[in-house]
């Protein structure tokens, strides 16, 4: 053969990465669903609801024990939109920059896919990362690890940001210039989705001493877990004119905060 007699290089058949097929990472044994896939790595979630985020390669995975590729959906490719999710207008050679070391932290994991699904070509194509805290409590031991400066800016967005509340008291100990922290009037980011999306008036009223997404499951009828019921929901989520103004405005002014244009730094 022409190349030193080496086998050809082995080929797999290939599957479209739609979300919520169910597949096996070959290497590591994980199994899940897919909740978000690019070129480069996919997010599986597991039967317990934990997120695992696996690099995508040739036969990595198994799909009903057959070895597969995972490819980009069809109805995924770039069609080249006028507008992003966010409404921003991309210029046509619009691409993905290095990660800036600034960053924009939010409360949970719901909070940062959400951002991701609506603002997420934005935040790429200005190179910023989005990160969960996983909690507010300790935000200001995270500021001084994180080590803000001019170049090195943080953006915070908390839920239920509003007088006297816990997360107000928190954004109000904040003072350093280089750390924005802005939010929403919402008790959980759930709430920022327009209800109507799921065919709802309105949310239902929770108490405040009542885990909120426990008990709007539980108001809902939704008899599965609130990780499944906030996978259906961000699934109808299409685009900015979905959420709250509230939430909106918050996110723009954390990206324009952590990304400023070069003669604003």
């Amino acid at each position: 053969m022409a190349d030193g007699g080496r086998p050809p290089k082995r080929r797999w058949p290939t599957r479209e990465a739609n979300k919520g097929l169910t597949v096996r990472h070959r290497t590591s044994g994980v199994v899940g669903a897919i909740a978000r896939f690019n070129p480069s790595q996919v997010t599986l979630v597991d039967a317990a609801g934990r997120e695992h985020v696996i690099p995508v390669a040739d036969g990595a995975f198994s799909v009903g024990g057959t070895t597969v590729s995972l490819v980009r959906p069809a109805a995924a490719a770039p069609k080249g939109p006028s507008q992003t999710a966010s409404g921003s207008v991309p210029p046509p050679d619009r691409k993905a920059r290095v990660a800036r070391p600034s960053r924009i932290l939010v409360e949970g994991l719901h909070d940062a896919e959400l951002v991701e699904r609506i603002w997420g070509d934005d935040l790429r194509a200005e190179g910023v990362v989005v990160e969960p805290l996983h909690g507010a409590d300790d935000l200001v031991g995270v500021i001084g690890d994180f080590g803000p400066t001019p170049d090195r800016r943080l953006g915070v967005l908390l839920d239920h940001l509003v007088p006297n509340s816990k997360e107000w008291h928190i954004a109000q100990s904040v003072t350093h210039p280089d750390v924005l922290v802005t939010g929403h009037p919402f008790v959980d980011v759930w709430q920022a989705v327009d209800p109507a999306r799921i065919g709802l008036d309105a949310w239902p009223e929770i108490p405040m001493d009542e885990d909120w997404k426990l008990g709007t499951c539980a108001r809902l009828g939704f008899s599965g877990t609130p990780g499944e019921f906030w996978r259906q929901l961000l699934g109808k989520v299409r685009d900015y004119r979905d959420l709250e103004p509230g939430l909106v405005g918050a996110v723009e002014q954390l990206i324009d905060f952590v990304a400023p244009p070069p003669d604003e730094i």
